[in-house]
């Protein structure tokens, strides 16, 4: 269990670095958009291009893989939003922020380092896998039901488009798509060059985790909303047993690879849901004390995981 306390406590030593920071420093919101420019747009692809160019291409063509952990995803969707309907009385807008909160991970920020440190190197191409899979679903996922419910006030034609343009544009994917290529046809990028890029590569974790820290610290909550809860519990207990259930049933799943899955499922709720919250005013309060409090809660559940797949306790498949 020490070991597991030796790689967990420095991640939350970050964010909590963050936090403070952020908390007793009267510094300006604007400060940040640099800082999520950087991630976002270029230390992030970054790692996600290298991993994946260095990856063989042989192991990125695992349709099995991304066809269940994309559907487990779906499926806490689907689990939360029902919850959402009934704690917001049917309001599809609000049940579509709930059904994110449940199912979306902070994968793109805490997944790589943390499985990594966990894992070791094979678990890095499953991250870059889950976070390109499960950030399409959440852009095709939440346009689509706000349109449904009246909230995005575009055609169906001009919200369809919207989502492409997310999709095919996101520097995440693109970064994906150019490292797979890259995988493909054995490209190496002079040394220099990759240089840079491991250098750009190398800041990902820490700056993403201190950032967390900071934009959390910057979201005011006086208290937890009641329906919060619900939607923490679907993300740190429900969302791992789900991949864990779904990729023992597929079965033939790398034993790395299944860990990983269940250790990035365990995340908790993504800035992005308070993101989107923000976009369609809907469900904001509750969206921010989500990502606080699920972050938080993410201490004891997420050293749990690491815990059970460090010791060799975690079921590599349920149904043998």
């Amino acid at each position: 269990m020490i070991d597991v306390l030796n790689l967990a406590l420095p991640f939350f030593g970050l964010i909590a670095i963050g936090y403070a920071a952020g908390k007793f420093n009267e510094l300006p919101d604007i400060g940040m958009a640099w800082m999520n420019f950087f991630l976002i747009y270029i230390s992030l692809p970054c790692l996600f291009y290298r991993v994946l160019a260095e990856t063989p291409i042989e192991q990125l063509g695992n349709p099995r893989f991304v066809i269940g952990t994309t559907l487990s995803t779906a499926i806490v969707f689907a689990i939360a939003f029902v919850v959402g309907l009934a704690i917001r009385h049917g309001n599809i807008a609000e049940a579509s922020i709930v059904g994110i909160a449940g199912a979306y991970g902070n994968v793109g920020y805490m997944g790589p380092g943390l499985a990594v440190s966990t894992l070791g190197p094979d678990a890095a191409a499953p991250v870059a896998l889950i976070v390109c899979f499960d950030s399409m679903l959440a852009f095709i996922l939440v346009p689509m039901l706000m349109a449904v419910a009246g909230t995005e006030k575009r055609s169906f034609a001009a919200t369809a488009f919207q989502i492409v343009k997310q999709i095919v544009f996101h520097p995440f994917l693109i970064a994906s798509a150019l490292g797979i290529l890259s995988a493909a046809l054995h490209f190496k990028a002079p040394v220099a060059l990759d240089r840079l890029i491991q250098f750009l590569q190398n800041a990902a974790a820490p700056c993403a985790l201190f950032a967390l820290g900071v934009t959390v610290a910057l979201r005011p909550v006086e208290k937890m909303p009641w329906e919060v809860p619900p939607a923490i519990l679907i993300k740190l207990v429900v969302h791992p047993a789900i991949v864990l259930i779904v990729l023992s049933l597929i079965g033939n799943i790398s034993p790395v690879w299944l860990s990983t899955a269940v250790l990035l499922a365990a995340l908790p709720t993504a800035l992005n849901v308070f993101i989107m919250a923000r976009q369609y005013d809907t469900w904001v309060t509750q969206a921010s004390s989500t990502v606080l409090f699920s972050t938080a809660s993410s201490v004891l559940t997420l050293i749990t995981v690491m815990w059970l797949v460090q010791s060799g306790r975690l079921p590599l498949n349920l149904f043998q």
